[in-house]
């Protein structure tokens, strides 16, 4: 699942907040239920591994001057949640963003 997020920040402005800020992506589930390991390849692309309950949701943020794209891969026990989070990312995304 791919989703995209216009702004009008500029890329680096956009790299200064991914990255002092990705590790909040655990924070879009509840207390305590996601584990994040995050590696970033180059400076606009990060690579991450969210583990919840059980699952483990591979995917990655890429940075580009007008949008940041968000893609999952989600697990056939999960694709039932395939709305729900894509709207989570949205919303949770673009706060990351402000």
């Amino acid at each position: 699942m791919r989703v995209s997020l216009p702004h009008d920040l500029g890329r680096e402005e956009v790299r200064r907040r991914l990255h002092e800020r990705h590790h909040e992506i655990a924070q879009f589930f509840p207390p305590g239920m996601a584990d994040l390991d995050t590696t970033w390849r180059d400076e606009d692309h990060m690579d991450m591994v969210i583990t919840v309950v059980g699952q483990r949701l591979k995917g990655a943020i890429e940075i580009h001057e007008e949008s940041v794209t968000i893609e999952m891969e989600l697990p056939l026990a999960l694709s039932f949640l395939r709305g729900t989070i894509e709207r989570a990312m949205k919303k949770e995304g673009t706060r990351l963003l402000r």
